[in-house]
């Protein structure tokens, strides 16, 4: 077991990492990469399993394959049935979830500190021995076949999907995550198996403790408890890298609306450090992630087009995206339409303001803190900073980039990604209303709501 002690930073340091007393960063005999934080005096400790093993690596036919295993894991093993496995975390007080995006899955427990071992044990064994019992198979099919129906009655959920798959089309990063009642109804125990036994192993995982333990004492459980582990593959196998996105323009018809939800979509950028990182999460804030931004000044105060709008950078391991997000009455949908394109090319051909800049710097730098304030919340950062090679300093020195963004280098990110080429376009609405507003933009593609099954 191979095993480096992590050095201190000067400078720089957040609240949430300034406040560990030690770290531990190592490799267990059979794979596991394991980070071990030492921090707080508050007896809680929040354990993270993070594998390589997202819905990009669903196979073909069998979207939400991924995110259906992650839920099946803990209906069984070998040695547990699940109801002995919920007795033994609830017993102690704990929580176990398990759940898939699109880059990764994700095993976690947050437990105090005294049951650590035997809660580590329990995450090791739903991790390496999940036994897909038949009947817990086939209850949780039906159960997501109605959460599916039930989905196409929220709008707001009907827009976002159709946008993933109006931006990526037929690569990996283009299904929802949890797949759909067409390809869940083909899952059989054999599929589950087979995922598991492909795609899940030592190999292609992270393990990040974090909670007031000794690091020795959290090493030498995961060297244990994942002892022999093997299975899945050698590396992670990520997706093609996407730079293009199609301008399709595409509305969801649904005759009852009287709102229409509106997205656009973008390219972005990957979830890699790169120079353009901070400009462009400093440029979002000015124009869209905050209740003072300019969508929202110009939606919703000046015009009272609705009663929110946003945008966001959604960042992926070999894809990224830019995104708007709003919605309004069918009547004014092609106007919002039109502001949310001006706003938005304003931002791109003249940047922020100085006073926008900063505003924006206070903002995230006084945010950044209270997003690692939990050892669940660092845990996670710990985890992303380990996937996606943000750094080891990634927390450590978050702030610190923030505040050191300037004008020009936001200025530069918004003639980036501010929609340079025409983006995506979906509304879900009375397709008979929206069309004839949205035809200045394109010929749309309408698609009925049975036809998203």
């Amino acid at each position: 077991m191979k095993a480096v002690t992590a050095k201190r930073r000067p400078g720089g340091a957040s609240k949430a990492m300034a406040a560990r007393s030690a770290s531990k960063v190592l490799t267990t005999s059979s794979g596991v990469r394991v980070t071990a934080i030492q921090r707080g005096v508050i007896p809680l400790v929040a354990v993270r399993l993070l594998v390589a093993a997202g819905s990009t690596t669903d196979p073909v036919g069998k979207d939400g394959l991924s995110d259906f295993t992650a839920r099946l894991m803990r209906r069984g093993t070998k040695k547990h049935s699940a109801d002995e496995l919920n007795e033994a975390v609830e017993f102690v007080g704990a929580s176990l979830s398990l759940g898939s995006q699109e880059d990764y899955l994700t095993l976690s427990i947050s437990t105090s500190a005294e049951h650590f071992e035997d809660m580590l044990e329990v995450l090791a064994e739903v991790a390496r021995t999940p036994s897909f019992p038949e009947r817990e198979l086939q209850i949780e099919k039906a159960r997501a076949i109605a959460q599916f129906a039930n989905d196409l009655d929220d709008p707001a959920l009907i827009a976002d999907r159709e946008l993933t798959r109006a931006m990526y089309g037929a690569h990996p990063y283009g299904h929802d995550v949890g797949g759909s009642a067409r390809t869940v109804k083909t899952f059989t125990r054999e599929d589950l198996v087979r995922f598991h036994r492909e795609r899940i192993g030592p190999k292609v995982a992270w393990l990040t403790v974090v909670g007031p333990l000794d690091p020795e004492r959290v090493t030498a459980a995961a060297d244990r408890v994942f002892s022999g582990w093997t299975g899945g593959p050698d590396a992670p196998q990520w997706p093609p890298e996407v730079t293009q996105i199609a301008p399709v323009i595409r509305v969801v018809d649904k005759p009852d609306q009287t709102q229409s939800q509106v997205r656009f979509g973008g390219p972005g950028f990957a979830k890699v450090l790169t120079p353009g990182y901070f400009p462009s999460i400093l440029m979002n804030v000015a124009l869209g992630a905050g209740f003072t931004s300019r969508l929202v000044n110009e939606i919703r105060v000046n015009r009272g087009l609705s009663y929110g709008a946003s945008s966001h950078f959604d960042a992926l391991k070999t894809a990224g995206s830019f995104q708007v997000s709003s919605f309004t009455k069918t009547e004014t949908t092609g106007e919002l339409v039109q502001v949310a394109l001006d706003e938005v090319e304003k931002m791109r051909k003249g940047g922020l303001t100085a006073p926008e800049l900063k505003n924006a710097q206070t903002y995230l730098r006084g945010l950044y803190p209270l997003r690692t304030e939990t050892n669940e919340a660092l845990a996670a950062a710990i985890g992303d900073m380990a996937l996606y090679g943000l750094g080891d300093d990634w927390v450590e020195q978050y702030r610190d980039r923030v505040g050191a963004v300037t004008l020009k280098q936001a200025a530069e990110a918004a003639r980036a990604y501010c929609f340079a080429r025409k983006p995506a376009l979906v509304v879900v609405g009375n397709a008979a209303k929206v069309v004839k507003q949205l035809k200045k933009y394109g010929k749309p593609e309408v698609v009925k709501v049975s036809e998203l099954e």
